[in-house]
């Protein structure tokens, strides 16, 4: 029998052996190999914005300074842009202000105001001071629009041409320009000769087929979705996905300024469900990931709705005081007060989860307030003619006696489509007034049905049982 041959040995190239390392290994290990291989290598094998985020957010001060060091324009770009904004403005803050301007240099206007927003003021002075007079106004002028506002998200680098040139002189300035972000895959805005008036958008495709002597202002396409430099960001990325866009020019008096990308729009609906989630929570909004908050800031941001929901909780006490005879008369109608308030709590929570999220992604608005009051009333009907027949057994199985029973079935209707009226109207209403609907969700709803639902409870009482002179 032939017997196969001895495996061949090869050698390993050591550079090429620590690099396969490195793929193993976390940012640290990295750092330690020192090479810039190892943090292509790195950026390769840990895709995600969480991992990169919790590995760059460990390091110490050294080694930020070390990894920086390490860093090619092309490697800082895919670090920076893949790497929440909290961990990047973390990096920032340990080094030297023309090293940090340096960086940011590798980075997209709008992105890199973003950053500059989370440093400090002194810092963010210095840094500006550092970057080149044409991008440090450019940022300036960015980071002087509101923070939650279209006009602060927006990238003002975007392919634009005037409406008085040529196909063929278009065609020659989007070239000279080699922009990289445009409207869209196959758009370029269209602004006024004389001042930077957005007045159409042309197609890359019209461009190609038209004469090269043509004007602009012939092919152009008049009908242009855009948005207002100060509304808000939630605003402009409501357009985009209605309207099926790639990007949304911003405008301010009618100026073009820049555009709003599908990619942002990623970033703000995620930046603002979280918000929501939060409110809805009875918290403020963190503003940075979780895990990188400390207990006196996740103190900070829910002791203010914690207390004013304690101190609107009070009146619950002073309800039950007021029915102190009745309870005393009737014990048994203790037994089903938490039943009533936390049905109507829940009811509540239900609606306004669902309301605040179709308010948020524009199914509904101020006028559609009559028909949300219709659906939820008839819904609330045939969910309080449910929860009535569960209560009503469930109160003959305790043996509380017919009187109580009838109590309780008619407190949970009435509840239930009380609650249902104030959820139904509530959001509107505050969105109306400029207040987040956000708030009314969860623990506020639950705080406001709570002591309403008792007064119901203890008047139906009053009205049936014969004790309490029904």
């Amino acid at each position: 029998m032939r017997q196969n041959p001895p495996a061949r040995q090869t050698a390993v190239d050591p550079t090429t052996a620590r690099t396969a390392r490195a793929s193993r290994l976390d940012l640290r290990d990295v750092i330690t190999l020192g090479t810039l291989t190892a943090v292509d290598q790195w950026l390769q094998e840990v895709p995600g914005s969480w991992r990169r985020s919790e590995q760059v957010d460990d390091l110490t001060d050294a080694e930020i300074r070390r990894l920086v060091a390490l860093l090619t324009p092309q490697t800082a770009r895919e670090l920076f842009d893949s790497v929440d904004t909290p961990a990047v403005v973390g990096v920032l803050e340990v080094l030297p202000p023309v090293v940090a301007a340096g960086l940011l240099d590798a980075l997209d206007d709008d992105r890199s105001a973003e950053i500059l927003r989370g440093l400090d003021d002194a810092h963010r002075h210095e840094v500006l001071a550092s970057t080149g007079a044409v991008r440090s106004a450019t940022l300036r002028g960015l980071l002087s629009w509101p923070q939650d506002s279209a006009g602060a998200r927006m990238n003002p680098d975007v392919a634009s041409v005037s409406a008085a040139m040529t196909v063929s002189e278009a065609i020659d300035a989007i070239r000279t320009r080699a922009a990289g972000s445009t409207l869209g895959e196959g758009d370029v805005l269209v602004t006024a000769s004389t001042e930077q008036r957005l007045v159409g958008v042309v197609s890359y495709l019209d461009l190609v087929l038209a004469s090269p002597h043509t004007l602009i202002a012939t092919i152009m396409d008049t009908d242009v979705v855009s948005v207002s430099a100060l509304e808000d960001q939630e605003v402009a990325a409501r357009l985009l996905t209605d309207h099926d866009l790639s990007a949304v020019p911003v405008v301010h008096d009618g100026a073009l300024l820049g555009i709003i990308s599908a990619d942002d729009v990623v970033d703000i609906l995620e930046a603002e469900s979280t918000e929501d989630a939060e409110r809805q929570g009875g918290s403020a909004p963190l503003d940075i990931p979780y895990l990188r908050a400390s207990p006196f800031l996740l103190w900070r941001k829910r002791i203010v709705w914690l207390i004013v929901l304690f101190l609107a909780e009070m009146y619950t006490g002073t309800v039950l005081r007021a029915f102190e005879d009745d309870l005393a008369t009737v014990v048994a109608l203790t037994f089903f007060i938490p039943l009533l308030i936390g049905t109507g709590g829940n009811t509540g929570t239900q609606i306004t989860t669902t309301l605040v999220r179709a308010m948020a992604t524009g199914q509904v608005r101020l006028r559609n307030v009559l028909r949300v009051v219709r659906k939820e009333m008839a819904t609330g009907v045939l969910i309080a003619a449910t929860i009535a027949g569960v209560a009503w057994v469930r109160a003959l199985t305790l043996g509380v006696g017919t009187e109580v029973a009838v109590t309780v079935a008619i407190s949970i209707v009435v509840i239930v489509l009380w609650t249902s009226l104030i959820a139904s109207v509530l959001p509107l209403l505050l969105k109306r007034l400029g207040v987040d609907p956000a708030v009314v969700s969860g623990p506020m709803i639950t705080t406001l049905v709570d002591g309403t639902g008792l007064i119901i409870y203890f008047t139906v009482a009053r009205l049936v049982i014969s004790q309490l002179g029904g």
